[in-house]
C-alpha cells in the first residue's frame, strides 16, 4: 500500500508494518498557545468494512479527529467527556438521586429527588413539589461517573488491518523558549532551550515536535486546561539539539529521542548548540514628543527619565547560530562579577526572530547613567486649519562610570515635524525617528538642547 500524502505531511510511519507497541508510536506537536496535535497508532484490529470502536483517548476535541491513513474513513462518533458535575447530572435526568445536606441541627442528612433537567436545573422532591435549587451535594452512582472520557468511533476501512492511526487535538500543554546569554568582554555565549509545560497532558514515550509561529484558530480561543504546579524535570537524554524545519509560514522543532509527560511536570530540551556571538551594548533615552496629535506645553521642573540599556547580539548569515530561526520567549543576560560568578543583569522578552536577524534585547535601566529633561520654550500659531507649535528642550545626561558612554536620545513622531536647531547633530533614522548621539565623559555630564517644529 502506498503511504498516504497526509501521513507523509504529518511525519507518520506507514501503518502496514507495525512492530512497535502503540505507546511507542505516539507523536505530539505542541503549540505555544496550548493546543496539542496528537498522532497515535491504535492497537485495534479492524475488519474490512464498517465497525464501531470503543476508545479511551482522554480529553480531546472530538471535532478534530481524522484518520492518518487514506484507506480509512471516520463515519461518525459519540464522545462523552466524563468531566465535571454537570455532565454527571445530564446522565441523571429522569433518575432519582441522593443528595447530602445538613438538617436543622447541623447533622448530615441524605434526601432524594428526581432530576428533571439541567438547563436550568430542576428537581422533583419526594412530596411531588419541583425546585430549581439543588437539594444538596449530589451523590452519583459509580456507573454515571466514568473513570475517563469515552469515544465511540465509527470506522470504515477498505481492508482488514492490525491497527490504525488517528490524529486529533487536545489541550493543556504549551511551551516557550528561554535563552541564557553570558556576556563577555566583546562576545556573548548563548544557549537556548524549549521549556514544555505538560499541564494536564499525560503520555508515555512520545515523539515530540514544537511548533513556533502564529497559527490561526477559528472562533474564540480555547483556554488550555488548568495547569498544575509541579516539579521541573530535565530532558531524559544527553545534549541532543532539536532539528528545525520550515513548514508553511511557521517553524517546527523536532526533539531528539522520546519524551514522557506527567501532569504538572515541566521538561526542558536544547534548541541549538551553545554559540558565541559578538554583541553591542547601547543606551537610549526616549523623547518627549507624542506620536500623534497635538504637542502640548509641559514646562515646569526637570523630569528624571530612565536611560535604557539595550543589547544587540550579532547573528551573521551562513553561520550555524545565524541561520537558526529562534522562537519567541524570554532571554536572560548574565555577566560575571569580579569573583567570576555569573550575575543576572537583564531580562527581556524576545519575539520570533528569523534566520539572519540580530537579537535585540532590552535589559532595563542603567544605574550609573541618568537623564533629566525640561521643556524650555513653547509657542503655537494657527496657519489656516492647522496648528503649528515650536518647542525647545534641554536633556542633561550624567555619567557616573569610569569610562566614556554614548547615549542615544530618540524623538519619535508621525506626520509633519522637524528639528529646527540642536546643539548636537540630529540624525534622521527614519521618517518618524530622529536620533541625537550624546557622548558623556567619565564622571561628567553633557547637555543636549534642541528645538522642534510640529504641525497638526
Amino acid at each position: 500500500m502506498k503511504r498516504s500524502l497526509l501521513a507523509v505531511f504529518l511525519g507518520v510511519a506507514p501503518f502496514v508494518s507495525l512492530a512497535r507497541d502503540a505507546v511507542a508510536q505516539t507523536g505530539l506537536t505542541i503549540y505555544m498557545d496550548g493546543r496539542v496535535l496528537v498522532r497515535r497508532v491504535m492497537p485495534v484490529r479492524l475488519a474490512a468494512g464498517t465497525s464501531v470502536q470503543q476508545l479511551g483517548l482522554g480529553p480531546i476535541d472530538p471535532g478534530s479527529i481524522f484518520a492518518l491513513d487514506s484507506g480509512i474513513t471516520i463515519t461518525g462518533l459519540r464522545y462523552d467527556p466524563a468531566i465535571g458535575q454537570v455532565n454527571a447530572l445530564r446522565r441523571s435526568v429522569g433518575r432519582e438521586l441522593s443528595f447530602a445536606t445538613r438538617g436543622a441541627n447541623g447533622a448530615r442528612e441524605v434526601v432524594t429527588a428526581t432530576v428533571l433537567g439541567v438547563d436550568p436545573e430542576r428537581y422533583r422532591l419526594a412530596d411531588g413539589r419541583v425546585t430549581f435549587e439543588r437539594p444538596g451535594s449530589p451523590l452519583f452512582p459509580a456507573e454515571l461517573v466514568p473513570a475517563e472520557a469515552s469515544l465511540s468511533l465509527g470506522v470504515s476501512t477498505d481492508k482488514a488491518r492490525p491497527s490504525f492511526g488517528l490524529g486529533y487535538f487536545t489541550s493543556g500543554a504549551s511551551w516557550y523558549a528561554t535563552y541564557a546569554v553570558l556576556l563577555g568582554a566583546r562576545t556573548a555565549r548563548i544557549a537556548g532551550h524549549a521549556v514544555i509545560s505538560a499541564g494536564t497532558l499525560a503520555t508515555d514515550s512520545a515523539e515530540v515536535q514544537l511548533l513556533a509561529g502564529n497559527v490561526g484558530r477559528a472562533g474564540p480561543a480555547r483556554r488550555p486546561m488548568a495547569e498544575m504546579a509541579g516539579k521541573v524535570a530535565a530532558a531524559p537524554m544527553a545534549m541532543d539539539v532539536a532539528a528545525q524545519q520550515s513548514i508553511g509560514d511557521v517553524h517546527l522543532y523536532s526533539l531528539s529521542g522520546r519524551y514522557s509527560f506527567e501532569p504538572g511536570i515541566e521538561t526542558s530540551a536544547a534548541l541549538f548548540e551553545p554559540a558565541n556571538a559578538a554583541f553591542e551594548r547601547t543606551y537610549t533615552v526616549q523623547g518627549e514628543l507624542p506620536y500623534y496629535g497635538g504637542l502640548g506645553q509641559t514646562g515646569g521642573d526637570e523630569q528624571t527619565i530612565p536611560v535604557q540599556v539595550n543589547y544587540v547580539i550579532k547573528r551573521a548569515a551562513r553561520t550555524p547560530f545565524g541561520d537558526t530561526p529562534l522562537p519567541g520567549g524570554v532571554a536572560r543576560l548574565y555577566e560575571r562579577d569580579q569573583a567570576g560568578r555569573p550575575q543576572l543583569v537583564g531580562e527581556s522578552t524576545l519575539e520570533h526572530t528569523a534566520a539572519g536577524q540580530n537579537l535585540r534585547l532590552d535589559a532595563g535601566a542603567a544605574f550609573d547613567l541618568t537623564a533629566r529633561r525640561v521643556q524650555t520654550d513653547y509657542q503655537t500659531q494657527r496657519e489656516g486649519q492647522r496648528t503649528v507649535a515650536t518647542a525647545s528642550y534641554s536633556v542633561k545626561v550624567a555619567n557616573a562610570k569610569d569610562s566614556t558612554a554614548t547615549v542615544d536620545v530618540l524623538e519619535t513622531r508621525a506626520g509633519e515635524w522637524s528639528v529646527v536647531s540642536s546643539s548636537l547633530p540630529a540624525e534622521k533614522v527614519s521618517s518618524t525617528v530622529t536620533r541625537f548621539r550624546v557622548r558623556v565623559a567619565p564622571k561628567g555630564e553633557t547637555v543636549l538642547t534642541y528645538r522642534v517644529r510640529v504641525v497638526w
